[in-house]
């Protein structure tokens, strides 16, 4: 399936905002919010993500037609990445280690800035390198 890429980047700004407040507030109910965001995106694909509602419904209508489109597998892994950090940082929150729901959320907060302000999707990368070494591994195409 192939999507607009600047929804992806709308996702990572609103993201990026959410996790700031996690950082500030020490929520880990707001991170794990966050995770379920991340587990629609992964399991539902970027359309049934609500930030890809909120861009599809109000952003994308306001903007010119997207001059490219782009496969939804890489950011829909990097959803997955996310949802894997946002996990275990609330699971930190939740169990009273506080420091890792907090180092969990800034590594997730930097991935989510390099997209929002760069347009550079650290899990679209990590897809990237997990297909060539699956194709190394894997001798049929």
């Amino acid at each position: 399936m192939q999507i607009d890429p600047r929804g992806p980047r709308f996702a990572a700004a609103l993201t990026t905002l959410v996790l700031i407040a996690v950082l500030l507030t020490g929520s880990g109910l707001l991170l794990a919010l966050q995770a379920v965001v991340f587990a629609l995106g992964t399991i539902g694909g970027l359309r049934r993500s609500p930030y890809g509602w909120v861009y599809r419904t109000l952003v994308r209508p306001r903007l010119a037609p997207p001059t490219t489109t782009e496969d939804e597998r890489p950011p829909r892994f990097a959803q997955g990445v996310g949802l894997a950090f946002a996990a275990i940082g609330t699971l930190g929150f939740l169990t009273g280690v506080a420091w890792l729901g907090l180092l969990t959320a800034g590594f997730a907060l930097a991935a989510a800035f390099l997209n929002a302000v760069f347009g550079y999707c650290l899990g679209c990368e990590m897809y990237l390198v997990v297909r060539r070494a699956q194709g190394r591994l894997d001798p049929t195409p």
